[in-house]
């Protein structure tokens, strides 16, 4: 099944209703990314607030069995059903909320991973033609900002106390802390690559890295295959490989952002408990 074409024939059902403002497509299939597993994302925004039986009917004309059925919450009125064998992941907003939030990421430059997928859903969405709220908010979310650049920067680039124990844990082989900590400096590292190339964060959880890492033109040299590997090595390889993709990427925030200095920080990053010679 051709789930792109799937996904502009749900987006056409849920425009019919003359309450929504625009609709379109998200996630991965927006992007080309998609795979066998994937689901199709639909974002819908709203005049004014849906009631259930809104919400269900597109439910009802795709056959849909439904899965999830949530409230509002957060600002967002949620459900996932499937539909001809494909999972539906359909977000509902107020086209007023996502204009909060597009004020929160841009004006005062929130870092918060779930505002920005929002940004990075509009950026990357697909609507159909002559769409004009959704080409004016895509203008809105067109140019990142130099002070959000930063703020991601800032954000990420304290990378806690639980690094510099590496060599403890290697020695105790304390493996899921050591891989737990591996993990939380990787996602730091991707929310400052994330920054440098003034792109939204599109999943908290940074699915997708691989795509990601290629879609971007400030990285490391080959840190696509470098990240690729890092849980394919040995321990004791595996924390000199990521301590040697840090300091590039340290390295590249002081060659990208000059006015940032960031010695003292990157000095922090890759301090080294010392080992206590008493015992």
């Amino acid at each position: 099944m051709n789930l792109y074409e799937k996904a502009k024939e749900i987006v056409s059902i849920y425009k019919s209703n003359p309450k929504v403002d625009t609709c379109f497509i998200g996630g991965s299939v927006s992007r080309n990314w998609q795979d066998a597993y994937s689901d199709i994302e639909i974002f819908v925004l709203w005049k004014h607030g849906p009631n259930d039986q809104e919400r269900k009917k597109p439910i009802a004309e795709l056959d849909g069995e439904i899965i999830d059925f949530f409230p509002y919450e957060d600002g967002e009125w949620s459900e996932t059903y499937i539909s001809q064998g494909v999972k539906l992941e359909i977000s509902n907003f107020l086209t007023e909320t996502i204009n909060m939030v597009i004020n929160d990421v841009l004006v005062s430059f929130d870092t918060n991973p779930v505002k920005q997928c929002l940004l990075a859903a509009i950026h990357d969405g697909i609507s159909s033609s002559e769409d004009n709220v959704m080409e004016t908010l895509k203008n809105k979310v067109k140019k990142y900002p130099t002070e959000l650049r930063i703020a991601m920067v800032e954000e990420n680039m304290h990378l806690g106390t639980k690094w510099n124990n590496r060599e403890a844990l290697l020695h105790r082989k304390d493996w899921l802390m050591l891989y737990q900590t591996m993990t939380e400096v990787q996602a730091n590292l991707m929310g400052i690559l994330f920054g440098l190339n003034r792109q939204y964060i599109h999943h908290p959880s940074f699915k997708w890295q691989r795509q990601t890492l290629e879609s971007m033109d400030t990285i490391p040299t080959d840190m696509v295959d470098r990240l690729d590997s890092l849980f394919l090595q040995k321990p004791e390889v595996a924390v000199n490989q990521l301590e040697a993709i840090i300091r590039d990427v340290y390295e590249l925030i002081q060659k990208t952002l000059p006015q940032m200095d960031v010695t003292k920080v990157m000095e922090k990053s890759l301090f080294l408990r010392p080992i206590n010679q008493q015992i």
